[in-house]
């Protein structure tokens, strides 16, 4: 599949979910690889970007670029059951931000299809 089938395919579960999105008191993102990922205000602001759309364009690996060290491995653990196995998780996750600086938080991840293709949307909280 190409780069603009898997924007397709983001872009469209996004609007599916577009009120939980925008309407929810949690932090969203949903991920479906490094380049194709799509998130709230609320976790744009979390991580100190300025918007979703400036997270989104962040194309590097995920984890290094927004996952502190120590939270790399149990969240990759979870993302690829989510992905392999259809299956759930609440995790504790310290984030990189922006500028640096580290926030802790929990998080719940859930797998969801969209036409096909699996994808992990993922609820953060502050702790």
């Amino acid at each position: 599949m190409d780069a603009h089938q898997h924007d397709t395919l983001v872009q469209g579960l996004y609007r599916q979910l577009h009120d939980v999105f925008e309407n929810s008191d949690q932090a969203i993102y949903l991920y479906l690889d490094d380049v194709h990922k799509i998130c709230n205000k609320r976790f744009a602001d979390l991580l100190g970007y300025g918007s979703p759309q400036e997270w989104a364009a962040v194309d590097e690996p995920f984890p290094m670029v927004f996952v502190a060290s120590a939270s790399r491995r149990p969240l990759v653990t979870a993302y690829r059951n989510a992905i392999e196995r259809f299956v759930g998780a609440t995790l504790e996750v310290t984030w990189q931000k922006k500028t640096g600086r580290t926030v802790d938080t929990k998080v719940i991840l859930v797998p969801v299809t969209y036409e096909g293709d699996v994808f992990a949307l993922h609820y953060i909280s502050p702790k």
